[in-house]
């Protein structure tokens, strides 16, 4: 048990102890302290199993390795969850401490072929450095320069034709409506391009993409789809996966044409916050190695050879 839990359960006692004094229980009513310090008690959480990566199988680092095993499993989740379109959309991971290398799949390859060792690697050139084949050009475009000229921690992106949010794209929207607890994640964290230029395929529509995200976790290229970054593939996925569950419900909630009940920028305001703090630190890691344990229990398996 931690210190804080133990801090925690101590603070329960006391409480238990003064109803006793005060003639019994009243509800199990704690003080805001007491109720912070239980709070934290929950959010402090051992992992379920030892992280799955498998044996490395590249001549490369071990960080290379896990970002290699994180982006396949992420490859492979959005096919079990319907998120990727055919062998187009395209989901990147930086190397750690590479200046920017960054590991992509090679076109023509289906999503459910995609193993840790047979990324790509290429530079923020175009080159490849490992790995045969290339990746779509607007794979490059997009990705190089939101891994390049984002100004906040980037070490994912992930652009897809996911069916809600894409569908957020073709309205006349400027932000996503926060309309339940899954929009909260994006909580003016969410930017609505209003400006479609087509395919993605050069070097200016990707820096103008990278500059209209800013810090921003998440771009609706409008008529297109979404975009996604994040500081790692783990939060990444979170971000994308939840997009999609957050898009689903608001145009479910749209669709009946009844007045929608919305969250106050107040609420909105402070659940972002704390969601903020939690998800990279404790949803998401344990969320997505979970996720690469259903993967290891079905036929996806050989994502991490």
């Amino acid at each position: 048990m931690s210190m804080r839990t133990e801090q925690a359960h101590a603070t329960a006692n006391g409480v238990a102890k003064k109803e006793q004094a005060n003639g019994g229980p009243k509800g199990h009513e704690l003080s805001p302290e007491e109720s912070e310090a239980m709070k934290d008690s929950f959010e402090n959480h051992e992992p379920v199993g030892p992280p799955v990566y498998g044996t490395k199988k590249l001549d490369c680092s071990d960080a290379e390795w896990r970002a290699r095993v994180d982006l396949a499993a992420a490859y492979r989740l959005c096919c079990l969850e319907g998120l990727n379109e055919g062998i187009v959309n395209h989901l990147t991971a930086s190397v750690p401490g590479e200046n920017h290398n960054f590991l992509v799949f090679r076109f023509g390859r289906s999503w459910e072929e995609v193993t840790a060792s047979n990324l790509l690697k290429m530079d923020l050139e175009g080159n490849v450095l490992t790995g045969d084949g290339k990746c779509d050009s607007s794979a490059f475009f997009i990705h190089s320069r939101i891994h390049e000229y984002r100004p906040a921690p980037t070490g994912a992106v992930f652009h897809t034709h996911q069916t809600a949010a894409a569908a957020l794209s073709a309205l006349e929207i400027d932000s996503l409506p926060m309309l339940h607890i899954n929009n909260l994640f994006f909580y003016d964290n969410v930017v609505i391009d209003k400006e479609f230029n087509g395919r993605v395929d050069g070097d200016q529509e990707g820096r103008r993409l990278a500059a209209k995200m800013g810090t921003k976790r998440v771009l609706i290229q409008a008529n297109h789809g979404p975009i996604v970054a994040a500081e790692d593939v783990p939060t990444a996925w979170w971000y994308l996966y939840y997009l999609e569950r957050a898009a689903k419900l608001t145009l479910a909630a749209m669709s009946t044409g009844r007045p929608l009940r919305t969250i106050s920028d107040k609420v909105g305001a402070e659940g972002r916050d704390n969601f903020d703090k939690l998800i990279p630190k404790m949803f998401a890691p344990m969320t997505f190695e979970a996720a690469k344990r259903r993967l290891l229990a079905g036929p996806h398996a050989d994502f991490l050879t």
